[in-house]
């Protein structure tokens, strides 16, 4: 969803941000869950900041032999919600070991926009919160028997494309990102760090107006950043998700799932991590 916070200035708070060492505030571990289906293993991977324990969902074949490329997935300003983890759970049947990350804590899934927002505005507000909910993911990953930390992606919906496209710009350990239906303008500049960008957009996103579009592409340009951006026309904000239509007419919102551009984009991102990871 789009927060009418991003003249808050990220940039110099995210900069101040590097949780790769942890504090006393901050502990870990790995919980290891029953198989979801068929040959599909799901984990929690805990992290308590704060007195708040992140408990990010990870998905992987246990079948497939060696270690398995990671992709992030960073959820929609709802939280790490049934729609997230099944995101994850079809990366992992792809090959990928795949990781919702959870922003809120405990799995936290709101119900409200109102709420949502409330939540997610502190990453806004308070930026170094982000970067620092990210980084304590991204280490558990790294401990990770399947989990192959040398090639790692990042997608993430709406709220979490732009937190997606933040945690690329601020670090090069990735081989590319993917932002569905996201916001664009994120507080942080693009800088030419070697990661790769598809922007899957729909045509008739109120929330990513056309000025901010070409404000977009201009910057990346500029930067000379290798990225790709698509729009899908007719399709609404959050068209990837099958609740949209229904959560949209709920709360009087401009979004609505579409069915072509939800598969077309699918496909895309497919064909983008095969072409990163090779």
């Amino acid at each position: 969803m789009k927060l009418l916070l991003l003249t808050v200035s990220l940039s110099i708070l995210f900069s101040a941000a590097s949780c790769k060492e942890k504090t006393a505030s901050e502990k870990e571990n790995t919980t290891t869950a029953e198989n979801v289906s068929g040959n599909i293993k799901t984990e929690e991977l805990k992290t308590e900041i704060n007195g708040v324990t992140h408990r990010s969902f990870a998905a992987y074949n246990p079948d497939i032999e060696g270690k398995l490329p990671v992709v992030f997935v960073l959820p929609e300003w709802w939280g790490l919600n049934d729609y997230v983890k099944n995101r994850v759970k079809q990366l992992a049947e792809l090959g990928y070991y795949a990781v919702g990350v959870d922003y809120y804590g405990d799995q936290k899934v709101v119900e409200t926009p109102e709420e949502a927002q409330k939540l997610a505005s502190h990453f806004y507000n308070i930026p170094v919160d982000a970067r620092r909910m990210f980084d304590a993911a991204k280490h558990q990953v790294s401990l990770a028997e399947k989990s192959d930390y040398s090639k790692m992606a990042i997608i993430g919906y709406c709220f979490g494309g732009a937190q997606a496209l933040n945690m690329a710009r601020l670090s090069s350990d990735f081989k590319g990102v993917v932002s569905f239906h996201g916001n664009l303008e994120t507080g942080i500049r693009a800088k030419n760090n070697k990661v790769k960008y598809l922007v899957l957009n729909g045509a008739d996103d109120t929330f990513v107006p056309k000025e901010e579009i070409a404000a977009f592409k201009k910057e990346m340009d500029s930067a000379k950043i290798d990225y790709k951006f698509v729009d899908y026309p007719k399709a609404l904000h959050a068209f990837t998700n099958p609740d949209a239509t229904a959560t949209g007419k709920k709360f009087n919102l401009p979004i609505a799932y579409n069915k072509e551009a939800d598969e077309k984009s699918w496909n895309e991102m497919k064909s983008f991590l095969a072409e990163i990871f090779k």
